[in-house]
């Protein structure tokens, strides 16, 4: 049987846009004054805990176990950690500790991204082929070059990557050790009124506690810095939990119409009921008037069909939540040349200075 090509193809994406533009933020960031911006941030967090599922959520003994701890380069040790986030849900993490690290150091939590191989990524396991090369594309080794610092770092595998994938693509087949089960993990998660935005930031929240028992660690000088759905991570705890006090989030910063509605992206982006609420300068007001650093690829193609124009309106709007502080030196934005990879070549001036 022949088929003809089809002509026209009848779609439903431009409606969503018109409902979008009539009905989106409508809880916009307040900056008529400290106490509106103040009243506004309880009601956000509030809202956003019910639309993540955070509110549905209840915290467990850590039970934290050492799994193993290995010296590695420059007398960095690399432990590994699996900490018990909610009743059964296990995280393994590696804590990557500097040497002669006799006092409590301040703290980085290593937030991957999608096809880094989770936590393999960020803490640097080139022995692994296929994580070298991933390395390379993305300059995802963000973790490990931290722990050179002198920083303790943690890098935990977030649900549906590396040790928690689902059963949909678990093994090692390379596809399956590079790629995540967001799709699967966050399908049945938004049926049960919970999401896997939700489960990210749950769980780092539980590292911060985990962090917290620690003697070698300074709670008090935490920072979360990622690329691309490790930046979605380290935005969405930043806003959520004051105890970070620096973020770093790079690739992931921009309009929610043209980068998650108008494009197609992972399934992980998609909160019933969000966009209704906030954009995603709202969500960056939240980490006001704590440091945070929007790091961007020129050419990434994430950031939309209008490009740069898309990422400066959405710094536009968090900046005002600063200026209401008096610390707009604390919001700083960086355009580097490139696509979607982490650069990183204002960070570490960035975390030192408010860290």
């Amino acid at each position: 049987m022949n088929i003809k090509p089809t002509p026209k193809y009848y779609t439903s994406i431009g409606s969503l846009c018109d409902i979008f533009d009539r009905e989106a933020r409508q809880m916009p960031v307040q900056t008529q004054s400290v106490d509106a911006y103040n009243t506004w941030k309880i009601a956000a967090r509030a809202k956003l805990s019910d639309i993540l599922g955070l509110s549905l959520m209840q915290k467990c003994d850590l039970q934290p176990l050492l799994l193993s701890s290995k010296q590695i380069e420059c007398d960095i040790i690399r432990e590994k950690w699996l900490i018990q986030t909610e009743k059964d849900v296990w995280m393994p993490l590696y804590a990557l500790i500097p040497p002669d690290a006799n006092e409590k150091t301040p703290c980085i939590i290593a937030a991957h991204g999608h096809v880094i191989c989770g936590k393999l990524g960020t803490s640097g396991r080139r022995e692994f082929a296929v994580v070298d090369r991933q390395i390379d594309v993305y300059n995802a080794d963000y973790g490990i070059k931290y722990a050179r610092q002198g920083y303790t770092v943690f890098c935990p595998d977030a649900r549906a990557f590396g040790e928690r994938r689902e059963i949909t693509r678990q093994g090692e087949r390379e596809d399956f050790f590079i790629c995540c089960t967001c799709e699967y993990l966050n399908n049945i998660a938004i049926a049960m009124g919970r999401s896997l935005t939700g489960f990210w930031t749950w769980d780092l929240m539980r590292l911060i506690d985990f962090i917290e028992t620690r003697n070698d660690c300074d709670a008090s000088r935490i920072a979360c810095l990622g690329l691309s759905g490790g930046g979605a991570q380290t935005l969405w705890i930043s806003a959520m939990d004051d105890r970070i006090k620096c973020g770093i989030t790079s690739g992931y910063f921009y309009g929610i119409k043209d980068s998650l509605l108008k494009l197609p992206n992972c399934s992980c982006n998609y909160i019933p009921g969000l966009w209704r609420e906030l954009d995603m300068g709202d969500i960056a007001a939240l980490i006001a008037p704590r440091s945070f650093l929007v790091e961007t690829g020129s050419d990434d193609g994430l950031n939309g069909e209008r490009g740069l124009a898309n990422v400066y309106e959405q710094v536009d709007i968090a900046r005002i939540a600063y200026d209401l502080f008096g610390a707009g030196d604390r919001l700083v934005h960086i355009v580097e040349e490139g696509g979607h990879k982490w650069f990183g070549n204002k960070s570490a001036g960035f975390i030192g200075q408010w860290l």
